[in-house]
């Protein structure tokens, strides 16, 4: 490893330490030469994930696309920056456990809204809106009876249990 300090190309690790995902390894290390302490951190190198639109076209996943858009949907509302992080980590999870190289918008817009119906109805209500382009007014209260319904159905199994 190249040191930041003086260029020099020898080292060595004075400590290694997993990251709390175990998806990275930080590394301590001391230039030889100039004896300067530096960071480095290890990963493992992620196959590109290609993104399929509507239209065709095709464009690199991006975490802060759906990061922003989940985020968008979630203002003002009680859901964390922490939440939303740990969503859009587990929908990259899946999306790379369920395609190897290309995914369709549309997949990835009903992962999104299966994540925000669990975590806030309003946000969800929201993202759905946007995502499935509702035309007007009718379309919000099918989507909001529809959600009535669920909660109705989760009511009534939790009073008979």
């Amino acid at each position: 490893m190249k040191c930041p300090y003086c260029g020099f190309l020898e080292d060595r690790v004075i400590d290694s330490r997993e990251s709390e995902d175990g998806l990275q390894i930080r590394r301590r290390r001391e230039c030889l030469r100039c004896e300067k302490r530096f960071t480095t951190y290890e990963e493992i190198e992620k196959q590109p994930l290609i993104v399929v639109k509507k239209d065709g076209r095709r464009e690199k996943f991006s975490r802060e696309k759906v990061f922003n858009g989940i985020q968008k949907a979630c203002e003002k509302r009680p859901v964390s920056i922490g939440q939303i992080s740990l969503i859009v980590d587990e929908i990259e999870q899946e999306l790379r456990q369920n395609f190897e190289k290309e995914v369709l918008s549309q997949d990835i817009g009903n992962i999104v809204v299966e994540k925000l119906r669990r975590i806030d109805e309003v946000a969800y209500v929201r993202f759905a809106s946007v995502y499935r382009q509702f035309k007007d007014v009718s379309e919000f209260q099918k989507e909001v009876e529809k959600i009535r319904g669920e909660c109705d159905g989760r009511k009534n199994k939790q009073q008979k249990d």
